[in-house]
């Protein structure tokens, strides 16, 4: 067998053997507090928790299986909805699973349960609990009703915990005190250890990062970026969600979203086909013509570093070249990537790549929400043939801190329902006499100061009439109309000027202002000269606008960090990027390396 034979038939296994979509070793579905099997609306089956070899003998003495008192109409009535198990003590289900990682995913449904044995019911908004797997804090004084939304009273938790060698997976649920647990459903699946615990550092800030698989992570978010929800079932076997990103993207500059969904993926060692379904990679979100950049904007728990994870094809017939679409990916502020090429990484179309970068989002001493912002925008010093930026799919991961613990606060704007604490009750009455008795204070003082301040002005023009003879002035502040001639002092000397000069200086001030205003954002569009302290964040950053330049023009570009020089292209490049947005394929519309 000829050498170039071997070769062909090796690369034809690789394609095939990543053309596989993945199949676990590892499927639990657990519907707690169930006392036999149901399936859910994707027709899976989950079998019920009562007699089940992963729970404890004692099961029916230290927990309660209960329903909830209603169904609530946006609730699927399938399991694991259904029923609930309930705890008032530490509780702790085991799992004998194979080594590897795992997707361990809680289903919480924030409802009012009744105890199916006594005539007792467990208020939603009484329950408090902290969830671990392992040596991992998932979840620290949860509550479900806090987490919920009206619109969205179930949901599920999503974390991916590795397990070793000769050991199970043990998930625990602790009561806060006074409180109780619950939980719905349990589902663990299995998946390729090198999907995301990968042998190779990732970008972060100067320096490089290794996620080790002694970390564990939480799915805060995963797009089909331009396209549309993607469910459990059109998933590659791990059962993931896919969702739009339209709700994510600030001030409605949506961009163009081309797609070709009976494209063929070609996928690769480097991107097998467990990766993301083909769905992903045959839609996607590129720039609007008269747009600088495509931004998002996740809230996410401040003090965790965070796992992005980028994913692009490209699949519009114009691009086919290296240099063709080149762009920046900036995150919070701070560049990823300078220039992003899809091409120069894959060698060519309908070929999927994806990319990983780590963030870390500071709590400032506390740990509440922020806003991840994430910016794509064309790299012009490049001189691509097209001024764009791409994108397919996001995946968006917390990780777990140096206590190995993922837990954070809950949202803020339900925290007066929380039971906890002795002093609750006394608590919430201060801030109920504080919110009355503060704004009589401001208003009582805010008069009195004003009282003094009309005082002082009627006392100090009537001085300055007697000091200066100025019997003609009524008053030296307020102006009648806009003819006045009253007068004003200037600080520091014992000249005195017309108010209305005052005024008319005001004006012009701000009209000086406005015409230098105008006179930058001018330039900035324009491509002349712009201010380098400006980031690429930043609303004034410049982009080339898309317009046909002369042979003989040269713009100036600002690249984030100064000025640059950039000889402009020939007149097509201009038509060029106009037609890109025309896609003939269907169209629906930072850290430092």
């Amino acid at each position: 067998m000829s050498f170039a034979l071997l070769c062909f038939l090796l690369r034809l296994l690789i394609t095939a053997l990543s053309a596989t979509p993945y199949r676990p070793t590892d499927q639990i579905l657990f519907s707690c507090g169930s006392q036999s099997s149901g399936t859910d609306d994707n027709q899976r089956s989950w079998n019920g928790d009562a007699r089940s070899k992963y729970a404890p003998p004692n099961i029916a003495t230290t927990s309660i299986a209960s329903e909830p008192t209603e169904q609530g109409s946006s609730v699927p009535n399938f399991a694991p909805y259904t029923t609930a198990r309930i705890f008032q003590s530490e509780f702790t289900y085991t799992f004998p699973v194979l080594a590897g990682p795992k997707f361990l995913r809680l289903y919480f449904y924030a409802a009012t349960y009744s105890n199916l044995d006594k005539n007792v019911s467990f208020n939603k908004n009484e329950s408090f609990f902290t969830v671990t797997a392992n040596e991992f804090t998932l979840l620290s004084n949860f509550s479900a009703y806090l987490t919920s939304t009206p619109s969205e009273p179930s949901f599920k938790k999503e974390f991916i915990i590795n397990v070793e060698d000769n050991h199970s997976l043990n998930i625990t649920f602790s009561p806060s005190p006074k409180s109780y647990a619950f939980i719905n459903g349990i589902e663990i699946v299995s998946m390729p250890d090198n999907l995301y615990f990968r042998d190779l550092p990732i970008k972060f800030v100067n320096q490089l990062y290794y996620l080790k698989n002694t970390t564990a992570l939480e799915t805060r978010y995963r797009f089909n970026v331009g396209g549309g929800y993607v469910g459990i079932k059109a998933d590659t076997g791990m059962f993931r969600e896919w969702f739009q990103d339209d709700n994510y993207i600030p001030g409605g500059e949506f961009g163009y979203t081309p797609h070709a969904e009976n494209l063929p993926i070609h996928y690769t060692e480097h991107s097998p086909a467990y990766t993301a379904p083909e769905i992903v990679y045959t839609t996607s979100r590129v720039i609007a013509n008269g747009s600088k950049s495509l931004e998002w904007s996740f809230p996410i728990d401040s003090g965790f570093h965070y796992l992005l994870r980028f994913h692009f094809c490209e699949i519009q017939m114009e691009v086919t070249n290296q240099n063709e679409r080149v762009f920046t990916i900036s995150i919070n502020n701070q560049t990823a990537e300078i220039e992003a090429d899809v091409i120069f990484w894959t060698g060519g179309t309908e070929i999927p790549y994806f990319k990983d970068y780590v963030t870390w989002v500071s709590d400032d001493g506390r740990r509440g929400e922020k806003d991840l912002r994430l910016s794509l925008f064309p790299n012009l010093i490049s001189r691509p043939k097209y001024s764009n930026a791409l994108l397919n799919g996001l995946e968006i991961f917390k990780l777990s801190d140096s206590k190995r613990s993922l837990a954070a606060a809950n949202p803020d704007h339900k925290l007066n329902s929380s039971p906890l604490g002795p002093d609750n009750s006394s608590q919430k009455k201060k801030n109920k006499d504080s919110s009355v008795l503060y704004p009589v204070i401001g208003s009582v003082t805010g008069f009195l100061l004003l009282l003094l301040f009309v005082s002082f002005l009627i006392f100090h023009g009537r001085r300055r009439e007697e000091d200066f003879g100025l019997s003609e002035v009524k008053s030296s502040w307020v102006p009648l109309s806009i003819t006045s001639k009253s007068t004003t002092k200037t600080s520091g000397s014992g000249s005195s000027l017309p108010s209305d000069l005052c005024r008319q200086s005001l004006l012009e001030e701000i009209k000086l202002a406005m015409q230098r205003q105008e006179v930058a954002d001018n330039r900035g569009r324009d491509g002349v000269v712009v201010d380098g302290r400006d980031s690429p964040m930043s609303p004034s950053y410049p982009l080339l606008r898309h317009e046909e330049p002369t042979n003989t023009e040269n713009d100036k570009l600002f690249s984030g960090s100064g000025e640059v020089v950039v000889e402009s292209k020939s007149t097509n490049t201009s038509t060029a990027s106009n037609d890109l947005s025309k896609s003939s394929i269907t169209s629906t519309a930072a850290m430092t390396d």
